[in-house]
Formats: structure tokens, sequence, C-alpha cells
């Protein structure tokens, strides 16, 4: 199996380096043309924020050098040191690597859902590129397949695992709808817009916004369809709310426990739950009590993703051994295509010499042999060709598991040495 993948991720490089090496669109296509027109391979091309790889098959046999030189040539980096970051795999360790990848065993974030769909977007670009084969067109849906299993028969992806999301399925265990309540945004740092967009996947009732700019509230109410509040008006909005999301760039706490309790004895609303993700914290965290006031901040957060993702890694063994299945399973798939007709052309060549021998003996024998004579003699023979084709068969069969390039070697030896035509 003459298959290549080579590349780097954020385990072997750093992100300057990524960076240089990412390819834009426009770039992918330029690329896969290359790769395929010039150097005669099948290609797809994956670049993403946390990896950049190649995956090369059929073509001649090339040592990675030469897509080194390539990579570096095409972004105007240096050979030698571009090498030092590449890692390269071969035949059945760049089958499981795909596999690993598209499960997201690979990523920085284990059990994350956006590597498979990445996956099968560079497929699809180098597959309208004309530049997949029958190699590739037959691992990289295989790879979604072994996506697909991980994902159902394991809980590796279950549960999230960014601070944001984390902050809304702890509002999910408080609440069980949301139709009737009052989000209130406080400031507008960058992962408070990230938490705002999980929040509206609740469908609050109501969602206002204050900051201590007018405009930068107004700008965030209308982006959420929520409605802007003077920062004047932050203890009565805080009155309303139900969802609090805090995340303003206050160097001291902008609620302290004395101004909360005020605020806490004008609310008629149920219990109110606080998300206090700014640094330094917003709120006062001697107001939480567990009953009407529920406060996280960004370090319990942390704490919740931190488990969701030690929950994850339990399913890491089931997840690997379902990939070491599904590339075996694989490779066997691979072998039967590609060696099958080699090997049927190979045996029919071997009967049909076997019956012209076979035949011209029992002639030149004729009237000397009883039936049970003939059929011993047709059975020799039958064992005598077994026995000669089990062992360059059993090679190509050995070597084609193996996943190594060798296989292709094998194939063409026998062709020349056999006169195996097409």
């Amino acid at each position: 199996m003459n298959l290549w993948a080579i590349g780097c991720s954020y385990r072997t490089t750093p992100v300057e380096i990524r960076e240089r090496l990412a390819f834009t669109d426009e770039q992918l296509n330029q690329a896969l043309r290359q790769l395929a027109d010039s150097l005669g391979f099948e290609a797809v091309i994956l670049s993403t924020c946390n990896r950049v790889e190649v995956y090369l098959a059929g073509g001649p046999p090339q040592p990675p050098d030469s897509l080194t030189d390539f990579l570096a040539n095409f972004h105007g980096l240096n050979p030698q040191e571009l090498r030092s970051y590449l890692y390269v795999h071969q035949g059945k360790a760049a089958v499981k690597h795909l596999f690993r990848v598209a499960a997201s065993l690979d990523s920085l974030l284990i059990g994350e859902g956006q590597i498979a769909g990445q996956v099968k977007k560079s497929y699809e670009r180098a597959l309208a590129a004309g530049t997949t084969g029958p190699l590739l067109n037959l691992l990289f849906p295989h790879a979604r397949q072994v996506a697909r299993r991980v994902r159902t028969e394991t809980g590796i992806s279950q549960g999230h695992v960014s601070v944001s999301s984390a902050a809304v399925d702890y509002v999910r265990e408080v609440f069980d709808h949301f139709g009737d309540k009052t989000v209130l945004v406080i400031g507008a740092g960058k992962m408070g817009e990230l938490t705002l967009k999980h929040l509206k996947e609740l469908r609050p009732g109501h969602i206002l916004v204050t900051n201590r700019s007018p405009e930068k509230a107004r700008q965030v109410a209308a982006g959420c369809r929520g409605e802007a509040i003077p920062w004047e008006k932050l203890d009565d909005a805080l009155t309303q709310a139900d969802i609090v999301l805090s995340t303003t760039g206050s160097p001291e706490l902008i609620v302290s426990r004395d101004r909360y309790n005020r605020i806490l004895a004008r609310r008629t609303r149920g219990p109110m739950v606080i998300l206090d993700i700014a640094v330094p914290r917003d709120f006062d965290p001697r107001i939480h009590d567990g009953d009407r006031t529920f406060l996280f901040n960004i370090d319990d957060l942390r704490i919740i993703r931190d488990k969701t993702l030690a929950r994850r890694r339990e399913h890491i063994g089931p997840a690997e051994a379902i990939v070491e299945q599904e590339t075996s399973r694989f490779l066997k798939d691979w072998a039967r295509r590609s060696n099958g007709p080699v090997i049927e052309r190979l045996t029919q060549q071997f009967e049909a010499r076997r019956r012209e021998i076979v035949g011209n003996l029992l002639s030149r024998l004729n009237g000397k042999l009883d039936d049970a004579d003939r059929q011993y003699i047709d059975k020799a023979f039958s064992l005598f060709q077994n026995q000669l084709l089990h062992g360059p068969i059993s090679a190509l069969s050995e070597e084609s598991r193996s996943g190594g390039s060798g296989s292709h070697t094998l194939i063409e030896a026998l062709r020349k040495l056999f006169r195996l035509h097409d």
C-alpha cells in the first residue's frame, strides 16, 4: 500500500510555524493540482488551526523529503527547518493516524466533534478537484465511519469542554425551562459573547444587556435581539434577572455582598444563577448560598469542564480499540480489492496450464489407467499447484495486511514473472 500521511500538529509544531503552513482555500486547490499533476499522487490536504496534513496515495514510491521540499517551497520556508517539525506515517500507520484524527483521539480537546467535519470537507474538496483515486476514495469515507462508531459506541463526545458551554450545562441543571426566564449580560468581553451565544440557544424569554459604554451595550443587544439597559439601572436589572452573565474588565468588585443583599430583598422571582467569568471577579463570592443564589466563577466552570474531560478520557481505551479494529478491516478490504484481480489471473493461468499438462499426460496413458488412477493424478497436480501458489499469494497477503508499500512491488513482480496482463 503506497500511502503516506505527512504533516504537523499542535503536538509537534508551534503556532507560528503552523500559521505559515496553513492553506487558504485558493492555495488548497493550487497545491492539490500540483501534487496530482506534477508528482502523480492521489492527494487530500487537511488544514485546520491545529494541524496541517497531506495524505498521498498511488504514484511512484517516493521518500517524504520530496513532500517536505514541496511544502517548504510552496510556503516559502526553509526545508531543513521545516523537516524537524514534520511527522511521517506510512501504510498501516497512515491509515490508523487518519482514523484517530477523524475520531478526535488526536485532538487538543479529546472528543470534540469539529474535526470529523473538517476531515469530510477536506476529502470532498479533493474529490471535487479530481485529485483522489481508488485508495483515498476508500480510505476517507471509511474514516467517517470510524468517527461515527467512536461517537455512538463510546461516551468520548459526551458533555461540553469549553468554559462557556460548561456554564450553560450548569444553567440547564438549575432550570428545566427558559421561555419565561430573563438573561442579564453585564459587560461584553469575548468569552462573554461566546457564552451568550450558547445561552441564546436556550431561547430565554428576554435578554437584557448593560455596559459602562452605552454604545457597546446597544451593539451587543442588537446582536442578540435583547434590550440595552443603562449602567445606572444595574440594580433594577438584577432584580428582574434569572440568569446573569458577567464579564467586565473591572479591576474591583461590581456587586459587593451588601449591595447584593439589598437587591435580593427586592427580588420576587425564583433562584438566580450568576456566571461570573470576569477576571478579576465582578461579584463577591460570599453571595452564593445554594438556595436563592448560585454563583459560579471562572475557576468553578473550569472544574466542571475538567471533570467532563476526565469522564471522556475514560472512553479513550474503547475508542482506540475501535480504531484498531477498523484499521485491520480497512487493510483486509484494500488487500482484497487490490490483490484480488492479480491472484485471480495467476490462479486461472496456473489452472489452465495444469489442465493442459494433465490432459496431455492422461491422453498418452490412455487405456493403462482406471478411473481411480486418473483422479489420483488430477488431485496430485492440483495439490502441487496449490503448494506452488501458496508462497507468492501468502507473501502478497501478509505485505498487504502490514500496510507496507512492498505489496505494490510484489504485485508488479508477479505480473512480470508470470506474464500477467490486464
